[in-house]
């Protein structure tokens, strides 16, 4: 149980964590959420709620749907505990997001607004789809294996990190041909597993060159203040503070590492022992427990999320 007297961090998912259905629940008990949503659907022009709640799964599952649909339910959620008047009062004193959650943790940080922030998801989303038809690639998660052991699989193959999930969960990315390599070397090596990931293309790799261009084109349209609290950055693993950074920070991120466990152990440091992951399903909590075991995190996705803190 995270208390509501303790020092707490914000924490956002990325992608693969959607489902259908969710959020709905939120949008008819929460005026607050039911806004993120309809306003979604505005700033848009066409009905992502529709297939946030209905599906098709396929569609939600497609990387120019599932972004902004994460991001927009990981906002109402966060709208709907601040809206509650018992539980309105925890304030994080970080944020961070894991991959597309970075944008959820910029806007709870103050940075910027929602509208923005469902705009730049969507053309990063594009984006990012678009550089990978262009240069095909794949991910692969590679278990029971350390990340130096990684880091000299992927020199001798070709391959890229993507992200440094948890202790002995690495995600490789890349071309095809050096991920498949990259593979079998790491089960050579005496990795438990080495599994595809279903996305369509090379993430946080050098494939994604392009796409951070351009989003970075985007990201100079819009205003970006000050954060309100510490939000830790994928690229760096450090607090970002200053506009430009935050924008170099963003057009990075689509082909850099995800440092994921390197910030969480940055927030631990601080000695902030409670989380909540706001936004659907659990993967970060899974995370959590292998990256530091001590460390509380509960997650915020449904009203009775809200009520149990409450």
């Amino acid at each position: 149980m995270v208390a509501m007297q303790e020092k707490t961090a914000f924490l956002f998912p990325g992608q693969g964590s959607q489902y259908v259905g969710m959020g709905k629940e939120l949008y008819g008990s929460s005026p607050a959420a039911k806004e993120v949503f309809d306003k979604a659907n505005d700033v848009l022009k066409f009905d992502i709620k529709k297939i946030i709640f209905e599906g098709p799964e396929e569609d939600l599952k497609s990387t120019i749907n599932c972004q902004p649909a994460i991001l927009i339910h990981s906002i109402a959620a966060l709208r709907a505990l601040e809206e509650n008047k018992k539980t309105s009062e925890i304030k994080p004193v970080f944020t961070a997001g894991l991959s597309l959650g970075e944008y959820s943790a910029l806007i709870a940080a103050g940075v910027f607004g929602f509208e923005d922030g469902v705009r730049l998801i969507r053309k990063r989303a594009e984006f990012m789809e678009e550089a990978a038809a262009k240069n095909p690639g794949k991910m692969a998660a590679i278990i029971g294996l350390e990340r130096d052991q990684l880091k000299d699989i992927c020199s001798q193959t070709g391959a890229e990190i993507a992200n440094l999930n948890c202790p002995g969960q690495v995600v490789i990315t890349g071309e095809k041909e050096k991920v498949d390599v990259a593979k079998e070397e790491a089960l050579k090596l005496g990795a438990r597993n080495a599994v595809d990931l279903q996305v369509s293309g090379a993430f946080h790799s050098s494939l994604m060159k392009e796409a951070g261009e351009r989003l970075g084109q985007e990201l100079s349209k819009i205003d970006i203040s000050v954060p309100e609290v510490p939000v830790i950055s994928n690229v760096t693993a450090k607090s970002q503070n200053e506009a430009e950074q935050i924008r170099n920070n963003l057009k990075d991120q689509v082909s850099s590492s995800v440092l994921w466990e390197d910030s969480i152990r940055r927030i631990a440091k601080e000695g902030i022992v409670s989380y909540l992951e706001i936004g659907p399903n659990k993967v970060l909590r899974g995370l959590q427990r292998r990256i530091d075991s001590s460390l509380k995190v509960m997650n915020i996705e449904k009203p009775q999320d809200i009520e149990a803190l409450s």
